[in-house]
């Protein structure tokens, strides 16, 4: 089996976080595991629909989910959004640079209209 590249997980877990109902499962299992019953309790979607959405956090490596004869609850796994956060991290001196000349630009303007 080939190892998936680091690009090829980010844009799995970009994807993955892209969809708001996606995000809101992840953030229900911030509080600890739970079953696709009580995951799908908040939306007005079918189990169906939300076994999707659990199928696309899974392959991302965002959930785990467990073997527990039928209950097989699902669980957060941090990994990839640490890797999310290291890629941007990488970025942040380009950003903030950027934010200062923008900032500077604004006062100009702001200096130019006053006079």
């Amino acid at each position: 089996m080939t190892e998936v590249s680091r690009e090829d997980r980010l844009s799995e877990t970009f994807a993955a976080l892209a969809n708001e109902t996606r995000r809101a499962i992840l953030a229900r299992l911030t509080e600890g595991e739970a079953n696709v019953n009580e995951l799908a309790e908040p939306f007005d979607m079918t189990l169906p629909a939300i076994s999707k959405h659990l199928k696309v956090l899974e392959h991302a490596g965002l959930i785990i989910r467990g073997q527990r004869a039928q209950y097989r609850p699902c669980a957060l796994n941090a990994s990839p959004l640490q890797e999310v956060a290291a890629w941007t991290e990488q970025y942040r001196p380009v950003w903030e640079s950027r934010f200062d000349q923008m900032g500077d630009y604004l006062q100009q303007l702001q200096t130019t209209k006053e006079n």
